[in-house]
């Protein structure tokens, strides 16, 4: 077998495994007392990351020089970073719900990459002259893998959104599992609320008269009487600890994405100055590298200056992800600037 059937087995490959991968995923918080599924879970995306790398080094043996040099090669670079930092953040979390939401994005991708491209877009071609340098892997590949970071914590911060339904819960401390909370609901009708109540937390005494239609819970004392505790609405136990899981994750994956954004926008300067004569030009890639890391700078600034978790940084995050994805192939859809070669136009 050839290499250029060898890609063709592996892309199709990698898409069927990662669709797989989903539907596991799904399946398993449909259903939480089947067994194994989140280690099916976790072993499809682990296959899906091995087939990914054989497919981009098979590419790298035929064309000569690190494929990153087309779409085609680029989306399934980021869906190996998607993969591989998925079973980063499974991992800290021990959640299979991070697969519920990382697995669609990596399928999602893989699906784009080999069902979608002509296939003249999914040939190896020769390198532009501005691309014929070392550059190329040291610039470009850190820059995807920003990405794939990136969007992994955002997507994380999407889940953590949906998973309180809209409701404010603002968490305090920064560790797994510790650390109080307190739930703020926005609701005219409590009463009609049929959530399910924590057994570790009451209204506070000191804004329960003045807060109007908003409760407000705090830790309590283990004595704390169960009949006063069962009449509060709340999410329950295992939303809260999830949805406080989730947060964290999502905050340490963004911090590992935002190093690497820095670096590959440094790299990326010094590049522009080797092949163009100036470190910046606010070329349309260039600008949206800097907003995506005026985003992200002020998501972790939010954080870990003004103390900010819960509802209003996952807000934040989850308009990085926009803007990440405008950053990485909305400005290449314009057919402009110094950027523009390789992909759509």
């Amino acid at each position: 077998m050839n290499l250029v059937a060898l890609q063709n087995v592996l892309d199709n490959t990698a898409f069927a495994v990662l669709f797989l991968t989903m539907l596991i995923y799904w399946v398993g918080v449909a259903f939480p007392k089947i067994p194994y599924l989140q280690a099916l879970g976790t072993a499809g995306m682990a296959i899906a990351n091995l087939c990914i790398a054989v497919l981009l080094g098979a590419r790298w043996l035929e064309a000569g020089y690190f494929p990153l040099s087309n779409l085609y090669e680029s989306l399934f670079f980021l869906a190996w970073g998607v993969s591989a930092i998925h079973l980063v953040a499974e991992q800290m979390s021990r959640s299979r719900l991070v697969g519920v939401f990382s697995a669609p994005l990596a399928m999602g991708i893989a699906a784009f990459s080999a069902l979608t491209l002509p296939g003249e877009m999914q040939q190896s071609a020769p390198l532009v002259p501005a691309l014929k340098s070392n550059w190329l892997m040291m610039h470009v590949s850190v820059m995807m893998l920003s990405y794939a970071t990136l969007m992994v914590g955002s997507v994380l911060a999407i889940a953590f959104l949906i998973i309180t339904r809209a409701q404010n819960i603002e968490l305090r401390g920064s560790s797994i599992g510790t650390g109080g909370y307190r739930l703020k609901r926005q609701s005219s009708d409590v009463d009609s609320l049929s959530d399910e109540i924590t057994p570790n937390a009451i209204p506070d005494p000191t804004t329960s008269a003045s807060s109007g239609n908003t409760a407000v819970l705090t830790a309590i004392s283990p004595t704390t009487a169960v009949s006063d505790v069962a009449a509060l609405p709340s999410l329950s136990p295992q939303r809260l600890n999830l949805a406080e899981t989730l947060d964290n994750i999502s905050y340490r994956i963004i911090g590992l994405g935002f190093p690497l954004l820095t670096i590959g926008i440094i790299a990326g300067a010094v590049w522009a100055n080797e092949a163009w004569g100036s470190y910046w030009s606010w070329d349309p890639k260039e600008t949206w590298a800097l907003i995506t890391w005026l985003v992200f700078a002020a998501y972790l600034h939010a954080r870990i200056t003004r103390g900010w978790q819960g509802r209003r940084p996952a807000i934040l995050a989850s308009v990085g992800f926009v803007v990440v994805w405008v950053c990485y192939l909305g400005v290449n859809l314009l057919g402009k600037g110094l950027h523009s070669y390789g992909w759509f136009f």
